[in-house]
């Protein structure tokens, strides 16, 4: 990242955790990500606001904020894979990839999946592997995960993802309850799972197969 770029991404960085109290390691996991890769052209003078912004395929890449929030929620600290459903812009997987050894990441659109892998390349990420499926199935080859991210709204989740998570594993989704979105936290303690209500959210809901 030049200068410019950096001191842009740290005042991100910052202006999330006045909002909503960041761990250290999240902070400079947003602040060594280069939102501006992530958006479309014309919207990169809006990069570092905290807006949800438009991308193609009627899909979106959510506000910063958004991103910081469910980054601190996943409990990135200690914590070592991390599956991804959802991949859309890239740009949460870019900030899990500051903070996990590797992160695998799922798209069902696949000319969103063909961008996102182009930007990894263009910035050197070299720890995020993806793949172009439908996110419910999870990604078994690599499992079990520490952690899995839903960056889509979902209704109910696949027993196979919760089979897909490691034993005191965290999986963090938006979840549709009534005509409400929330933001919750499930837990996996053996055979029993532990699930947390965080706050509300609004985010594209999860769709199934895949798009060509």
């Amino acid at each position: 990242m030049d200068k410019i770029v950096a001191t842009k991404a740290a005042k991100l960085a910052e202006d999330c955790h006045k909002i909503f109290k960041l761990s250290e390691n999240v902070k400079r996991a947003i602040s060594k990500t280069n939102r501006e890769e992530f958006v479309p052209a014309g919207f990169r003078h809006n990069a570092y606001k905290l807006d949800a912004l438009p991308l193609s395929s009627s899909q979106w890449i959510s506000s910063p904020l958004t991103v910081a929030k469910m980054t601190e929620y996943l409990e990135p600290a200690g914590a070592d894979r991390v599956l991804e459903v959802g991949c859309g812009s890239g740009y949460q997987a870019a900030v899990l990839s500051n903070l996990f050894r590797g992160v695998f990441t799922i798209e069902r659109i696949e000319p969103l999946m063909i961008e996102a892998k182009a930007k990894f390349r263009r910035l050197s990420i070299n720890n995020i592997h993806t793949r172009t499926d439908d996110g419910q199935n999870g990604w078994i080859q690599y499992a079990p995960y520490d952690r899995i991210i839903f960056s889509a709204t979902a209704k109910e989740i696949p027993q196979k993802l919760f089979d897909q998570l490691s034993d005191d594993g965290v999986l963090l989704a938006p979840m549709q309850k009534g005509n409400k979105q929330i933001i919750t936290r499930f837990r996996r303690n053996g055979t029993q799972l532990v699930e947390e209500e965080l706050e509300e959210c609004d985010f594209v809901p999860i769709l199934d197969g895949v798009q060509k």
